[in-house]
């Protein structure tokens, strides 16, 4: 069950999210072909610190055995789908596609939340680096709406399993690869709460009801290829067994009895239908 937030958590959660949703918009702009994952990395958490937030990703560890993981950004390129490192020899070249995947833990040295830092946000976007092929420009434009598709259905009465059959029955068509060893989840006290939320229809989520104060990080990860995914050396790098194109798309939502808040979304962004 998601822990449900109270009206004045979710009020938190929504300004968070505004401002990592401005803050995501101006990363995309830095992605062109010869800039390092590394430059758009130390941009990030400088913003995020001024903002009078925390990047809640860096130093995160799954499991206490787990290396910490060393950026503010999720910085993954081409094949890469999620958890890619931002060094400084990971150079974005004309081309490419490129995700940035980016939590914020906000307000800091707030006495609030569960560990005085205010509550967490999470959101992700892939863009092309320069011109990219029409095949990649489609992959992203529908991995987007299949995002706003689980959007649609995430309000109460409906059950975590809507979100993955509204997901899976937009992308099956296109006989894409839908990830299946990654989902979504809940968030909001954490970085990551239950109830998982796969972009698939998965029965046993039938019996999870959406209430109205759920948070939710919505993420459909879709390969051009194969759904098998493998993970580097580094621990971190999760990548498409196959190397085919992967896009990510990510919002932060609150369930409402109505339409979802989606507290992350961006200033410019424009929802696909």
């Amino acid at each position: 069950m998601s822990y449900i937030k109270t009206r004045e958590e979710q009020s938190w959660i929504e300004e968070g999210g505004h401002i990592i949703g401005e803050i995501l918009q101006y990363l995309g702009t830095l992605a062109v072909a010869g800039v390092s994952a590394y430059e758009i990395d130390r941009e990030a958490e400088s913003r995020i610190i001024q903002a009078g937030g925390r990047p809640s990703f860096k130093g995160y560890r799954s499991r206490r055995s787990d290396p910490p993981f060393p950026s503010t950004i999720c910085a993954s390129r081409n094949e890469e789908v999620v958890h890619g490192i931002a060094t400084k020899t990971k150079i974005l070249a004309q081309g490419d596609v490129f995700t940035i995947d980016i939590g914020m833990e906000y307000p800091v040295k707030s006495g609030l939340g569960r560990f005085g830092n205010g509550f967490f946000t999470d959101t992700a976007l892939t863009v092309g680096v320069g011109s990219i092929t029409p095949e990649a420009q489609l992959l992203l434009d529908r991995t987007y709406a299949a995002l706003e598709r689980g959007i649609a259905v995430a309000r109460a009465g409906n059950t975590v399993a809507s979100i993955g059959t509204a997901i899976e029955t937009y992308i099956t068509p296109f006989g894409y690869g839908i990830i299946r060893d990654l989902t979504g989840h809940g968030v909001g006290y954490l970085v990551h709460e239950e109830p998982s939320v796969p972009n698939y229809y998965n029965r046993s989520l039938e019996q999870i009801e959406l209430r109205p104060g759920m948070v939710l990080a919505i993420e459909p990860m879709i390969a051009l290829g194969s759904h098998e995914v493998e993970t580097a050396a580094d621990g971190w790098s999760i990548s498409m067994v196959d190397k085919s194109l992967s896009a990510h798309f990510e919002h932060t939502i609150i369930v409402t009895d109505g339409d979802a808040i989606v507290a992350t979304r961006r200033p410019g962004e424009r929802k696909q239908k």
